[in-house]
């Protein structure tokens, strides 16, 4: 919205001077605040509008292919058609011909915006026409990098065509003999990468595709110094696809070195999605928190919320409390084994679960249908964070609302 933009540039104005600009000028350097320090520097305020009425005065995309126009195998078609994709959207249908022709594409996009696909489709359809071709996927969590094989999964049906998901918290040595199947895919995240690459394990050599997926996350992480290796490893002649939803400092650094004469696309025409209603929950007693978010989960249209928490021991405490209140309701973060993260994320998805709380782990590219509500139980550390977090509800055009809590 036309107001959110004007609100945005505002926050950003602040960012640019007083307290605002500690955090800046540490977030992609080596001494980046901790947790509960970065949290102070986001104040929602100057960046929720509640007003449902102002609208908005972009531009809509207007779509130009459909899925049967594009240059790709019958079978693959068939397959995008079983998952009930019909029309493209904007990045796909943006995207999808520009690598099939080869080119080096920056992509830039808002979450939930079809980016998995738009890169899928058509390196599925480069490897079905010659077999040895290999493709380096990177994630910056386990839970994006396990989402894009479960697509890769759908897409590649009866292609002859196969994967090996390379994450942190899975068996090493599983994956490790996967990959001397020799997979056309290996899709992985950077830490574990490096471990396979420094046991000799993974060869990035004869890999002439490479994909970045969510960088501006990864460079927020701390895993700019492992991409910037892992990139030097691959082959000089490829084609390089690099998808974010911001370019920072550190971004551009990455940049530099990963693409040559690239095609930029960008579908980021606002920060939040127009179809998120968002506000603020006041709390001046931090002890009564928890029953004030109680009170808003027995409301009937809390049907399917995602809470998100600073710590992975605050997270889980909330969670064992609202199991204690009798709610259905779990937690994923970084303390528990990727087996029980994958579980608890399943259930949550089937409708098992009706709260999920969660760090940061969760905010990024995950795609969790009919998410109703997204509550910041805890203030997220940046307005990127804040923007990833809410917009793991009003996907596909649906309705959603965000809550924030604040002192």
């Amino acid at each position: 919205m036309l107001a959110q933009k004007i609100m945005y540039k505002q926050f950003n104005q602040k960012n640019r001077s007083g307290n605002f600009n500690r955090f800046n000028s540490n977030r992609f350097s080596g001494n980046r605040p901790r947790a509960k320090e970065r949290a102070r520097y986001f104040d929602p305020t100057n960046f929720i509008t509640t007003n449902s009425n102002v609208k908005t005065e972009l531009t809509e995309y207007t779509i130009s292919h459909s899925f049967s126009d594009f240059e790709i195998s019958d079978i693959l078609k068939v397959n995008i058609s079983q998952k009930g994709y019909t029309i493209p959207t904007p990045i796909q249908d943006q995207a999808i011909p520009l690598i099939l022709e080869g080119r080096d594409l920056v992509g830039i996009a808002n979450t939930g915006t079809g980016k998995t696909a738009a890169f899928l489709i058509p390196l599925i359809e480069k490897v079905a026409k010659d077999h040895l071709q290999k493709v380096l996927i990177i994630a910056p969590t386990r839970e994006l990098a396990a989402q894009i094989k479960d697509e890769f999964i759908d897409f590649a049906k009866n292609l002859g065509i196969y994967c090996t998901l390379c994450i942190g918290g899975a068996n090493m040595r599983r994956q490790i003999n996967d990959l001397r199947r020799n997979p056309n895919f290996v899709i992985g995240t950077p830490g574990r990468i490096q471990d396979l690459l420094q046991s000799h394990s993974l060869n990035l050599s004869g890999f002439a595709t490479v994909v970045l997926d969510e960088t501006d996350r990864m460079v927020d992480i701390g895993f700019i110094k492992d991409i910037k290796y892992i990139v030097s490893l691959l082959s000089r002649v490829r084609q390089s696809l690099f998808f974010s939803a911001t370019i920072g400092n550190g971004v551009k650094e990455i940049l530099e070195s990963f693409v040559q004469n690239p095609v930029t696309i960008s579908v980021k025409t606002k920060e939040t999605a127009e179809n998120i209603t968002q506000n603020i929950i006041k709390v001046s007693d931090m002890g009564s928190k928890v029953d004030k978010l109680h009170d808003l989960l027995i409301q009937k249209e809390f049907e399917k919320v995602l809470v998100f928490g600073r710590t992975k021991h605050g997270v889980q405490r909330l969670s064992d409390e609202l199991v204690k209140r009798g709610f259905k309701a779990d937690a994923i973060h970084g303390n528990k084994r990727q087996n029980q993260r994958v579980k608890t994320l399943e259930k949550f998805k089937r409708n098992e679960l009706q709260i999920l709380v969660a760090t940061d782990v969760a905010s990024r590219g995950l795609d969790i249908p009919n998410v109703s509500h997204v509550v910041n139980y805890d203030l997220p550390e940046s307005c990127d964070a804040y923007i990833h977090r809410i917009g793991r509800t009003g996907r596909a055009d649906k309705k959603g609302v965000a809550l924030t809590f604040v002192n």
